[in-house]
């Protein structure tokens, strides 16, 4: 059995249209949120064997400040392919982590993880996470999936169980959604 959390990178910053958008910032209101996030895991005595993540600016801020509340250092591999793809792309990332890695924590963007959420957890009305994922997979929140597998090469469409959805606002009403998502 294989665990996968999903955590897409909190709320970025559009004031700078000049910037590419591999290079937006955080805004305050994901500072808060990636904090937040944090804080549960840590509260949850999450502990992760392996991190990958995009190395756009938002998540690497992301990270930065998630490692702050959670008090440990994530040691992330760093994955452009990871910026902007496909669920397609993210399993194949996923398939070639190490297989001492019983639980990775992938930090990256919708809509590919919103994507692999669907493609990975069946679609039989059994999960009523998963239309929580349906309805939308806001920024900063957390997605924790079991996989029935040995080995990450395995890893493969509806093989998944969606065990927890987690999203800022249900630990700070303050970062539920506004005007501007």
């Amino acid at each position: 059995m294989k665990r996968l959390t999903l955590l897409r990178h909190a709320k970025s910053d559009w004031l700078d249209r000049s910037l590419r958008d591999f290079d937006r910032p955080l805004n305050a209101r994901g500072i808060k949120g990636a904090k937040a996030m944090g804080y549960y895991a840590a509260e949850k005595k999450m502990v992760f064997d392996a991190v990958v993540a995009s190395p756009a600016v938002r998540v690497t801020e992301t990270i930065d400040h998630f490692e702050t509340a959670y008090g440990q250092t994530l040691h992330p591999d760093w994955d452009r392919r990871i910026y902007l793809a496909s669920s397609v792309t993210l399993i194949d990332v996923l398939r070639g982590v190490d297989d001492g890695a019983n639980h990775v924590l992938m930090v990256g963007h919708n809509p590919g993880l919103e994507d692999l959420v669907f493609d990975l957890v069946p679609d039989d009305g059994s999960s009523p996470l998963r239309d929580i994922v349906e309805e939308k997979f806001p920024t900063a929140a957390l997605a924790i999936m079991d996989i029935a597998i040995d080995h990450w090469s395995e890893l493969d469409n509806r093989t998944a169980k969606l065990i927890e959805v987690t999203r800022p606002r249900d630990l700070d009403p303050e970062l539920g959604p506004q005007d501007d998502d």
